[in-house]
Order: C-alpha cells, then sequence, then structure tokens
C-alpha cells in the first residue's frame, strides 16, 4: 500500500507532539498527511487543499476549532471533519456536532480507535454528492456558477446569494430533509439556538417563486412535516462545469 493511495487527511492541532504522532499514524494507515499548526492555518489549509478529511483541533491559537468548522462548513460542507476534544469539553463536543461535525474523538485515544473512526466517516461520506455545478430540475436548468435559473420560456432568473446557498445545501443533500437550524448554521453562519426566525422560510418561499415552484403543492423543494426541507430525488440531474 502506497502512502496517501486512502486519501488525504489534514490534521489541524497546535501541539506539535500530538500533530506529529497523529501524521505518523495516518501515514502508516496509508493516507497522506498534511498538517496545520492553528486554527488560522487550518482553515486555509481545509480550503485552498485537495484534502479527504480533516481531524480538528478545538482548542488552538489564531483560530478556534469551532470557528474553522463554521467557516469550513460554509464553503466546503460535503467534506469530513472529526473533533479532537478534551475530556471536559462536552458542551464543545455538542456544539460541534450542532455545527455539522461528522464525529468526534476524545483525547487520550488510541491509534485503533482513530483509524476506525476515519474509516467509518469516509465510508458515511462516500455517499455524499461533491460540489454541485449545474442541476436539471423538470424543465428547469439551474446554473449554480451563473446563479441563474433558467425555464423553458422567459428570461433567467438571478437567485439571490442566501437562496443560491440554500439550493445548492439541498443539492447537496437531496432526498434528505434538512431542518431550518441545519440550514440556518450552514448557509447564514448562525448559531441556531434559541434563534426564533423566519429566515430560512422566507429564502425558501423565495426560491420557490423563482423555480416556478406551486407554493401550495411544491414538488421541488418539498416540506417535510417535523424535520424541514428536501430537494425531491426524482428528475434532479447533476453535471459538472
Amino acid at each position: 500500500m502506497t502512502i496517501g493511495s486512502l486519501g488525504r487527511i489534514l490534521i489541524v492541532e497546535d501541539d506539535a507532539a500530538i500533530r506529529r504522532g497523529l501524521s505518523d499514524c495516518v501515514r502508516f494507515a496509508g493516507y497522506g498527511p498534511a498538517e496545520a499548526p492553528d486554527g488560522r492555518a487550518g482553515l486555509d489549509a481545509a480550503l485552498t487543499q485537495d484534502v479527504d478529511l480533516v481531524l480538528l483541533d478545538l482548542l488552538m491559537p489564531r483560530m478556534d476549532g469551532l470557528s474553522v468548522l463554521r467557516e469550513v462548513r460554509a464553503s466546503k460542507p460535503w467534506l469530513p471533519v472529526i473533533i479532537l476534544t478534551a475530556k471536559g469539553e462536552e458542551a464543545d463536543r455538542v456544539r460541534g456536532l450542532k455545527l455539522g461535525a461528522d464525529d468526534y474523538i476524545v483525547k487520550p485515544f488510541s491509534p485503533s480507535e482513530l483509524l476506525a473512526r476515519i474509516e467509518a466517516v469516509l465510508r458515511r461520506s462516500a455517499e455524499r454528492p461533491s460540489n454541485v455545478a449545474q442541476l436539471a430540475i423538470a424543465g428547469r436548468t439551474i446554473d449554480i456558477e451563473r446563479r441563474e435559473v433558467r425555464h423553458a420560456d422567459g428570461p433567467p432568473v438571478i437567485l439571490p446569494e442566501k437562496e443560491l446557498g440554500v439550493l445548492r445545501y439541498l443539492a447537496m443533500h437531496r432526498g434528505r430533509a434538512v431542518s431550518r437550524e441545519e440550514l440556518l448554521n450552514r448557509v447564514w453562519g448562525l448559531d441556531p439556538r434559541g434563534v426564533q426566525t423566519r429566515t430560512v422560510d422566507m429564502a425558501v418561499a423565495r426560491l420557490r417563486e423563482a423555480l416556478r415552484d406551486d407554493a401550495e403543492s411544491p414538488t421541488v423543494i418539498v416540506t417535510v412535516r417535523g424535520k424541514g426541507y428536501m430537494l425531491a430525488a426524482a428528475g434532479v440531474g447533476e453535471g459538472g462545469g
């Protein structure tokens, strides 16, 4: 097995000894390690480098792990993230999971546990679609890069930034109901705890209007009672570009 044949893992950890140990562990298992010594460097690496998973410490200089996670989720919602925490950081672990971490592992941990967690997260994330550039939905064409909805008749409709973000996030998780709280966090970057807002609902209403999706009986962006919104899987295609 060649190093890196299983994928590339970014290790964001300020403790040099721990970072080196994690790097050796994943390298020995066949992954290609990349390292970052603080939160800011970790965020830059996660957004600019081609990595398959991020191991993310929470307590770091320059930028804490939860802030890094929030920014990564806003730009690369498909990228798997495992947070590394100390035993006394239960509240932060919960916040990390609510912000979209795929798993967490408590220090100290064994190499076998770490590798098992990595394998499980990568196995689950393999089923996720990656970034979406174009969608074809029941006669509508959505160009993500141009932010356009094109219908069979009439001029294209330009989507505002947040409506586009909602559509893109639903497309990346199509066939799954996405809660309002998850959308509020992933698209707007807000902590949904204790927030009473119609922001998400209003954005979905405007998005349905742009898509000419019947507000009374929508077939494209479906409301799943008690769970949130879902982009219907039927008739949805994905294209590159």
